[in-house]
């Protein structure tokens, strides 16, 4: 595994999606003496020590039978500790089956650990429920919303910094806000290793995700060079390969946290210049040379949806344009549009123009189309075909997810359209 890292990190070997959407099957991979990384949607970090397991994450429910598979052919040692890294679902809803495993062999309570503020989280999935299935949906293509509503809380909760000793074995926990507001980073001195959650996800940052709440990208950077300022010799993700050696580790970290900077910087610049949202996300680019690394590809989430996070997050929720303070509603806006077009399908025959030369106006216009005339079968063929086109053109993973969702949208809606012509 580390050989792979390092041939990625040179450039010898091509990417090939390792990461958050690898399919694993759960193998186990010894990456130092007593530590394996257990390769999974999620994977989990587990230390070998005098008292028992010390894990980092324990993956989704749906995964984590097979990880649990896979470590005990490596130990049986018992679970003695798992920290969180975080709150998201396919970090923490693992936790029923090592519990159970627990229980089952009276192995004794397992101490799980994470930072306040993912109970916090917790408690916040269970106001959201609903809506987090549709984002789930969209997003990772399920065929109908659905979103977990139990979850274990941790039973050690932290602030800033936290030690922990297991079995003699010494976990310095660090919160820092990235991707999520309550993410724990971690120096083990005895391996000089991080454990580094979802803040290495060898794809672009998750730092901007347009369907999600605030995400952090300076403190995320922040945290990175704190990492690199320790010299570790070996990073544990939880997606990806581990990376090992200092110049490949120190490598990885720096070049995520100028890409993090660099988006901050030009957003920054741009905003007190009195630039309107628009302008900032058709101007602000990754720079060419950190734009080709191999683990900063935007195959998850992208830099123009990072843009948008730190407009949100500097600038509130107004883009600048006064129109769009208090807004005439979508649809009156598509029905005026048509009018003067001749018509919802006239607008519809320019987005199917606009698609071969400029996918980004074609779904304004298709949009306008169906919003003008919902009951209308050629405009809903014309914007199924412009958004499927459109969901083919991206590369990251959100992106594509949410235009695959538009296009089915319409197909359904033609399937119903024709079935009443045909009644």
């Amino acid at each position: 595994m580390l050989e792979r890292s390092a041939r990625i990190i040179d450039g010898d070997e091509p990417m090939v999606m390792h990461g958050l959407m690898s399919g694993s099957q759960g193998e186990l991979h010894e990456v130092a003496d007593g530590v394996a990384l257990i390769d999974a949607f999620s994977n989990v970090i587990a230390f070998s020590t005098d008292r028992g397991l010390a894990l980092f994450d324990v993956s989704h429910e749906l995964f984590a039978p097979t990880v649990l598979k896979s470590l005990r052919g490596w130990t049986q040692q018992r679970v003695d500790t798992a920290v969180y890294t975080h709150g998201h679902v396919d970090h923490v809803t693992g936790s029923k089956v090592f519990e159970a495993e627990a229980a089952e062999g009276r192995a004794g309570k397992i101490t799980f650990v994470g930072h306040e503020a993912v109970a916090q989280r917790f408690d916040r999935y269970q106001f959201t429920n609903g809506y987090n299935g549709h984002i789930n949906m969209r997003q990772f293509r399920l065929p109908e919303p659905t979103f977990p509503s139990d979850f274990r809380y941790p039973d050690t909760q932290y602030r800033d910094e936290h030690t922990l000793d297991v079995g003699g074995k010494r976990f310095e926990l660090h919160h820092a806000r990235g991707e999520t507001d309550d993410h724990t980073w971690a120096w083990v001195p005895d391996e000089r290793a991080i454990c580094v959650g979802d803040l290495f996800i060898w794809q672009f940052p998750n730092a901007g995700n347009p369907q999600k709440v605030q995400r952090y990208a300076w403190d995320w950077a922040v945290a990175l060079r704190a990492m690199a300022e320790l010299q570790p010799e070996l990073l544990l993700p939880a997606h990806g390969p581990a990376v090992g050696g200092a110049h490949y580790v120190n490598t990885v970290l720096i070049d995520t946290a100028t890409a993090l900077e660099s988006l901050h910087t030009q957003v920054l610049d741009l905003m007190n210049q009195g630039a309107r949202l628009t302008d900032v996300v058709h101007t602000v680019r990754l720079p060419e040379w950190l734009a080709g690394k191999a683990y900063l590809q935007p195959t998850y989430d992208e830099p123009e949806f990072v843009v948008r996070n730190l407009w949100r997050l500097y600038g509130g929720w107004y883009d600048g344009n006064p129109a769009n303070l208090k807004p005439a509603s979508d649809i009156a806006i598509a029905v005026e549009t048509a009018a003067l077009c001749g018509g919802a399908v006239a607008v519809a025959a320019k987005a199917e123009s606009l698609a071969s030369t400029d996918l980004r106006l074609a779904c304004h216009f298709a949009e306008l189309a169906v919003l003008a005339e919902p009951d209308n079968v050629r405009v809903h063929q014309v914007r199924a075909a412009v958004y499927e086109t459109r969901r083919d053109a991206e590369q990251s993973f959100m992106a594509s997810g949410i235009f695959r969702t538009a296009a089915r949208e319409s197909r359904q809606r033609l399937r119903e359209l024709e079935g009443n012509e045909n009644g």
